[in-house]
């Protein structure tokens, strides 16, 4: 079968003869409907995120059930469904309450599908347990798939700080990526909490506009805390949710933050912050990773019921590269989705 493999720092190939799989036990055969492409792959990629391995590439999948093991209850040959991308050991106490993407043993073993193991970006994917796969009822598979991080994450992200946003407070969205993009949607059917968002060009802050935000600002203007600053007021931002996750976005957010409140830094662009009393008292400064297993069946819910909606380019498995390329220069809008 056809494949996207990942063989060490920079070097990603497509190859045409990997040997399909054939399950066993409670493990289940995946026809991949659509593979995400996100961000985090490029740290797979370019940064060594992953060290060591040989794997299929592809952490956001979705597909029908083509063979199951046979000790797989509740599944059969053509359901639709997501597969969860955080793989925990399934049995210690994070996991239990299906939080595998904070699982005890999370440094003793890879991340999940690919992330280390392997992934969708193929023609079928070999899912090690039943206890990842959850329903999609009639969700498209193709635009379903990014569900599963580019939804589960901020949506995770924002839950935790869901108490704190009010009607009269300010939440800062900073980047309106695969990520963002779906953050301002959730934000918009959840809280009524006035919304600021920040990108780097014009094409991105109108397209915040039309997801929800308020107000955008350009987060490269020497000013742009000033901006945000004179819309919020005294008070300051509530809860600011960094997707970008550079030292400047960071920054940006430590200067637009309000007393008691949330720093929340999704992305992953390696910024750094050296911590200082110049903090506003009170303020939480959190990394979440992903979401658990039963937030992604709350964020199929929000997909059925049509309140969020990813921004989907469709492309093959041949096209992948490409694909690539174009994430590193900024060029996929929403999501890139490959699909077998």
């Amino acid at each position: 079968m056809k494949a996207v493999r990942y063989y060490g720092h920079k070097d990603v190939r497509i190859i045409n003869d990997l040997e399909k799989p054939s399950p066993t036990g409670d493990e289940v055969l995946l026809k991949i409907g659509g593979a995400g492409v996100c961000h985090s792959d490029l740290h797979v990629i370019d940064g060594g995120l992953v060290s060591g391995a040989i794997f299929t590439l592809g952490h956001e999948n979705a597909g029908w059930v083509e063979e199951v093991g046979k000790d797989v209850k509740g599944f059969k040959k053509g359901d639709a469904v997501l597969v969860y991308g955080p793989w925990g050991c399934g049995h210690c106490k994070p996991c239990q309450h299906s939080q595998e993407n904070y699982c005890d043993h999370h440094s003793e073993q890879a991340y999940g599908g690919g992330l280390g193991l392997n992934g969708g970006m193929a023609d079928y994917m070999l899912v090690p347990s039943s206890r990842l796969l959850v329903p999609i009822h009639d969700l498209d598979p193709v635009i379903a798939a990014p569900l599963t991080d580019a939804a589960l994450t901020p949506y995770s992200a924002i839950k935790r700080s869901l108490h704190k946003l009010m009607p009269d407070e300010y939440v800062v969205v900073i980047g309106v990526g695969g990520l963002g993009h779906v953050a301002l949607q959730i934000l918009s059917e959840m809280c009524g909490s006035t919304i600021i968002a920040c990108d780097i060009t014009p094409e991105r802050l109108e397209f915040a506009k039309q997801l929800g935000a308020a107000h955008v600002v350009n987060s490269t203007d020497k000013d742009a805390a000033e901006q945000i600053k004179k819309i919020t007021g005294i008070k300051k931002a509530k809860v600011v949710l960094d997707f970008v996750g550079a030292t400047s976005t960071i920054d940006l957010g430590t200067k637009i933050i309000g007393l008691d409140s949330d720093l929340t830094i999704v992305g992953l662009g390696g910024g750094k912050y050296e911590y200082n009393t110049g903090l506003p008292v009170g303020v939480s400064i959190s990394n979440p990773y992903w979401g658990s297993r039963t937030e992604l069946m709350e964020v199929i819910g929000l997909a059925i019921q049509k309140k969020i909606h990813i921004e989907v380019e469709k492309y093959s498995l041949d096209q992948a590269l490409e694909v690539y390329d174009k994430l590193r220069q900024g060029k996929i809008k929403g999501r890139a989705v490959l699909v077998p």
